[in-house]
């Protein structure tokens, strides 16, 4: 068979060109560090790889809203922190106020300290998140939550809407608890609050309202005592139209009622009535039971009737049962707290070791065994050198040298 020179030179660069382009495809990847460059060098590979991928990239997306989520619920946590023992010493100051050789100036000494411990706790209440973002305000993020009206009262303007990021793949967590759940609510579990009306003028001081029977089918409603003279008084609670029950009065015998137990001392004047009701029917407000009881601290009896002084005594009794309250709201709040920040830290851990399998899968579809790499980069590069060599040689020979 005869091979014209045109053939053989063709034949010898299409073989050199094939063999450099197998050289550069391994010198690519040896470069990249993964054997498939192209879509086309493992399909199904590249296919499997663009999946692993994109899992890795939403795993990431869920780690960053985990440590958005754990950044403000850790600064919602401490401001819980502060508010609880805040709460706390008040409560102190409450009991220190009703001691009973306090004068008129110790209580206003003890008014002046609630009146900075209020102030503390509506800064809390306004907190930010250090970018302009109030932790408690829901939605309205971008402005205060907390406004003190005019005449002292604060209003909540926040709402009661949750930011909810995504956190893994089915689970969505709030970041954060609006102002109204946590300083203006309480547990349902929370206990009747007593209270006793403005304009009494007999000097009847009610003790603690205990549940003496639950399963009582007035329990749960609100109720009013009214005394009709000093030893009579009605019961009436709040259906429609609402159930009048009379009663005897005697100083220090408990009045039950409801499935409660109430023991009133003194002598109530015809015409006073007591308030019973549920907590969350009690104005659950814990800026509001503040500034009331400063107020009764802030009003004399010294020199008053025994009137003033029921009421004064009757104003502490209904304080402290409305931040004990308050005080157990904020301590359910933070353990939901605790309790979404624990599962983001076992989140963390899942999703770590997902990513981790993800990137170990990802590794065995793409990256390069540089071992067999290396090996037939050599292989590659004598094979074009000994093509190389071979046509130099052979293309030497012709007929005109041995003429």
């Amino acid at each position: 068979m005869r091979i014209s020179t045109q053939s053989f030179y063709d034949q010898s660069m299409a073989s050199m060109s094939s063999q450099q382009t197998s050289l550069l495809r391994v010198q690519q990847q040896i470069g990249s560090g993964t054997k498939i460059l192209t879509p086309s060098d493992d399909p199904l590979g590249a296919t499997r790889a663009l999946s692993v991928s994109q899992s890795i990239s939403l795993n990431d997306q869920y780690s960053t809203s985990r440590a958005q989520a754990s950044r403000t619920l850790g600064l919602e946590d401490n401001t819980l922190q502060s508010v609880t023992t805040l709460l706390q010493n008040i409560k102190g100051l409450v009991v220190q106020a009703g001691n009973g050789s306090m004068t008129d100036a110790d209580r206003m000494s003890v008014a002046t300290s609630l009146q900075s411990n209020y102030d503390q706790l509506l800064g809390l209440a306004n907190t930010d998140d250090g970018n302009g973002q109030f932790l408690f305000a829901g939605f309205k993020s971008g402005s205060a939550p907390f406004v003190q009206q005019a005449g002292g009262n604060v209003q909540y303007v926040g709402d009661q809407g949750q930011q909810l990021l995504q956190v893994d793949v089915s689970r969505q967590m709030a970041g954060t608890d609006d102002g109204r759940s946590i300083f203006q609510s309480t547990q349902g579990s929370a206990g009747y609050v007593t209270t006793s009306a403005a304009a009494n003028t007999g000097d009847g001081v009610y003790g603690a309202t205990s549940v003496v029977d639950a399963t009582n089918p007035d329990f749960g409603k609100n109720f009013s005592v009214q005394f009709t003279s000093a030893t009579t008084f009605t019961v009436t609670n709040s259906d429609t139209p609402p159930v009048v029950t009379p009663g005897t009065y005697t100083s220090g015998t408990p009045i039950q009622f409801g499935g409660l137990q109430i023991t009133l001392t003194g002598a109530p004047a015809s015409g006073d009535s007591f308030n019973v009701n549920t907590a969350k029917s009690a104005n659950p407000d814990m800026f509001g039971a503040l500034k009331d009881l400063i107020g009764a601290l802030r009003t004399p009896v010294d020199n008053g009737t025994p009137a003033a002084q029921a009421q004064l005594q009757n104003s502490l009794s209904t304080a402290n049962v409305k931040l004990s309250n308050s005080l157990d709201n904020v301590l359910t709040v933070r353990s939901s707290v605790g309790s979404r920040m624990q599962e983001l830290d076992t989140l963390n851990t899942n999703g770590d070791a997902r990513n981790l399998s993800n990137k170990s899968y990802l590794s065995d579809i793409q990256d390069l065994d540089y071992t067999s790499a290396i090996t037939e980069l050599y292989q590659r590069q004598t094979a074009l050198q000994a093509t190389q060599q071979t046509f130099v040689q052979i293309r030497k020979i012709s007929l005109l040298n041995y003429l």
